[in-house]
This record gives structure tokens, C-alpha cells and sequence, in this order.
């Protein structure tokens, strides 16, 4: 028995920067009740990046929702894609994989894709079942199905055709790999971010080539990064990962922008829509620290990958740590090369792996963010008696416990 037609909409329309076309949405969910036959929700998935963060979660939160509602819920690993490469948003190629990475991160994918998704109503399909499978001549037959110009009207091919910079014949294949996921699953519904738009459309482009009804593609915003600004990406170190500790998972949150506080709760929460519209509320309120509500949203957070009483006791531990300036309860311990039990402060940052670089450890020191049993360093040459033990600390959250190896 799946829920009626209005709610459905309400709940699948939240939050999404698009869907097209919502009047087929309408009609696939209407037929979908009449004939009691539950919609195929398709979402591939990147195999170039095993690792999730909340940026992720943000079309995985939506497809969850298609699941709650009575819908399949079709997660496709793109191992064969994945050895092609996604241009989508880039201004140059992606090197491609080899079908046993692609694989054996499609696997880590899913694990960590269950911490939002039911896994009991997911299906899981490799693209290599089909794409592997054509022929030379179903590629070509394939590949007439679209033109060159529809290709170029993509904003980061187009970007690079009128900057001279190569765009390899490859390269055109992969939207319509894309697209052939979208026929082979008979996907009702394909979900993606605003990035994924061309591709997601390409799909119902050929879906109605090879005579089936086109999908409806519902994007979904970019969630940007704790600095604001970036995408969220690991490779900027603005992300906030699935995986991460709950200390680490607060503090992150702790980080970002008070005016990305209703854009987080918003898309990498389930926070009903009642409770969303008293938070604008309060944070429209001139007397509202946001601080406050920022607190509990780190907590949702840590509450979604972990548990409430861990996200109490991230908080009490943020407290302790930023609050009060005190260490957390638990410091790692690293033995260093220290003959007679003393070595240089730089190197001591770049050895305990509180920096990744001597340069990174420099200008840290210059802004102050080094202490040593809480006294700050200010002395690029500093050299250090680590016999005792001392707690090292770099910056809010980086702190180790060094000894002579």
C-alpha cells in the first residue's frame, strides 16, 4: 500500500534543486498506486571515491526516501564507467580505472551507502553486466543515437572545446554508458546531483530511443564544504565524512559557516518540515546565538552515523576541548627519532603527522596555533625535551602525545 499521491510529492519534492518533468513524476506515482507495482529509482554511483562524506548523503537521503515510500531503490556500481572516467565538472580528464578497483570500491561504496540506505531493498547491479557485454557494432549503433553538437552543448565540454583543450572520443561514451544504465534497468526515476544534470537527461534521451517511457530525473543541490565556499571533497579537506568519529564528526560541523546551518539541516538530515520552519525561525531571531543551533545539528549529525549518547558525549568532549582548552580524553601516542630525547619542533610536527609538510609546520608556528603543554611556540628553531612525554597541540582539534622512540 504506498502512500497518496500529494504526500509522495511533498516528500520527494523536498529539498531537490530540479525534477523534470514533475507532471511525469505525477503520472508514474498515480499509476504506480492504481497497479500496486512500486517505481524503479536508479542512482549510480562513482567507483573513483570509496570514501562518503555528507556530500554524498545528500541524493542517498533521497533515494532513502523513495524506499520508505514503497519504491525500488536500484544502486548501480559503475565499474565499467568508472574505467572511462567522468568529465562531469571537470576541465580535464579523469584517469580511469581497472575493473578490479572499480569493483573492489563499488563493494566500499555500498557498505557505507547502508548507513542511510535500507540494504534489505536495495538492488545492487554492476554496469559491466550490460556494457560489457556490446559488441562493437552496438556501440556504433549506440553512439548514432546522439550528435556531437548535442554533446557540446555540455558546459564543461563546451568550456573546454573554446579553450583548445583535448576532449578525448571516449569521453562521449560515457553519458551514453549512462544512459544505457538507465535502459537496462528500465529506471522510472534517476537521481543525481545538479553536475549529473546532462548526463541524467542523455538517459531519457535514449531510454525513448530504444522505445522506453523516459525516466524522470530529479536533481539535487551540491552540498558545499565546511569552508563554505568549495563542493564539499576530500581532496580540499572541507568534507565531513560517514565514517569519521563522532568528536571529529561534531567538530566539523562545529566549523561551518552559520549560514550553511539551514542548507545542512536541510539536506543531510531528516529533519521534518515543521521542525526545519522553526529553525529559520530562531536563527531569523536577532537574539539567537547560532552557535546554539549550529550544537544541534552536530549532534543530529553524530546521531545519524553513530548514536545519541555518542553525540552527547561529542559534545561534552567539544566542551572540554574548546570551552575549557582542555586535551581530549583520549591523545595518540607517537615515538619519534629524539636522540638524547630532543628534536626540533618542525620536525616533531611533520614526524607526528600534526602537519603534512615543514612548510604547513612554519606557517602554524607563525599564527600561533603550536603549543607544547599548552605554552605556545613561537620559535621556528625551537628544539624540544620529549623525554616526559608532552602533549603536542596544532591548531583546535590536533594534538599528540610524543615520546622518544
Amino acid at each position: 500500500m504506498f502512500p497518496p499521491l500529494n504526500e509522495q510529492l511533498d516528500i520527494i519534492s523536498r529539498g531537490t534543486a530540479e525534477i523534470i518533468r514533475v507532471e511525469d513524476l505525477e503520472r508514474k506515482i498515480s499509476a504506480s498506486i492504481r497497479s500496486n507495482t512500486p517505481l524503479r529509482i536508479k542512482l549510480g554511483c562513482d567507483p573513483s571515491r570509496p570514501d562518503l562524506h555528507l556530500g554524498h548523503s545528500v541524493v542517498l537521503r533521497k533515494l532513502r526516501q523513495f524506499q520508505d515510500l514503497g519504491h525500488q531503490a536500484i544502486l548501480i556500481v559503475g565499474d565499467f564507467t568508472g574505467m572511462i572516467g567522468d568529465p562531469s565538472g571537470r576541465n580535464k580528464t579523469r584517469p580511469p580505472l581497472s575493473l578490479e578497483e572499480t569493483r573492489a570500491n563499488g563493494q566500499s561504496y555500498f557498505e557505507q551507502a547502508t548507513k542511510i540506505l535500507s540494504s534489505a531493498k536495495v538492488q545492487m547491479l554492476y554496469n559491466s553486466e550490460w556494457l560489457g557485454t556490446m559488441t562493437f557494432a552496438d556501440v556504433i549503433a549506440l553512439a548514432s543515437k546522439y550528435t556531437v553538437a548535442r554533446m557540446l552543448e555540455r558546459d564543461d565540454f563546451e568550456r573546454r572545446y573554446r579553450a583548445g583543450e583535448p576532449i578525448s572520443m571516449h569521453e562521449f561514451l560515457y553519458p551514453l554508458a549512462q544512459a544505457m544504465d538507465s535502459v537496462a534497468t528500465r529506471s522510472d526515476v534517476e537521481l543525481g546531483g545538479t553536475d549529473q544534470k546532462f548526463n541524467l537527461l542523455v538517459g531519457r534521451d535514449i531510454q525513448r530511443e530504444y522505445g522506453i517511457e523516459p525516466q524522470v530525473t530529479i536533481t539535487m543541490p551540491i552540498l558545499p564544504g565546511t569552508d563554505g565556499v568549495e563542493k564539499m571533497s576530500k581532496s580540499l579537506d572541507n568534507y565531513i565524512g560517514f565514517s569519521e568519529s563522532p568528536r571529529e564528526i561534531f567538530g566539523k560541523t562545529m566549523r561551518i559557516p552559520d549560514a550553511l546551518i539551514q542548507d545542512y539541516y536541510l539536506l543531510a538530515t531528516d529533519t521534518p518540515a515543521d521542525t526545519l520552519a522553526a529553525i529559520r525561525s530562531r536563527l531569523a531571531d536577532p537574539s539567537t546565538n547560532p552557535s546554539t543551533v549550529k550544537r544541534d545539528l552536530a549532534k543530529a549529525l553524530v546521531t545519524l552515523y553513530h548514536s545519541a549518547a555518542e553525540a552527547e558525549g561529542a559534545e561534552r568532549e567539544f566542551n572540554r576541548m574548546f570551552r575549557e582548552k582542555e586535551s581530549p580524553d583520549e591523545i595518540q601516542e607517537v615515538a619519534l627519532a629524539a636522540p638524547e630525547g630532543r628534536i626540533g619542533i618542525i620536525p616533531l610536527l611533520v614526524d607526528a603527522g600534526l602537519v603534512p609538510s615543514r612548510n604547513e609546520a612554519r606557517r602554524m608556528i607563525d599564527q600561533g596555533a603550536v603549543s607544547v603543554e599548552g605554552a605556545r611556540i613561537q620559535d621556528h628553531n625551537a628544539v624540544l625535551d620529549i623525554s616526559g612525554g608532552p602533549v603536542v597541540r596544532v591548531g583546535k582539534r590536533g594534538f599528540r602525545r610524543v615520546r622518544p622512540a
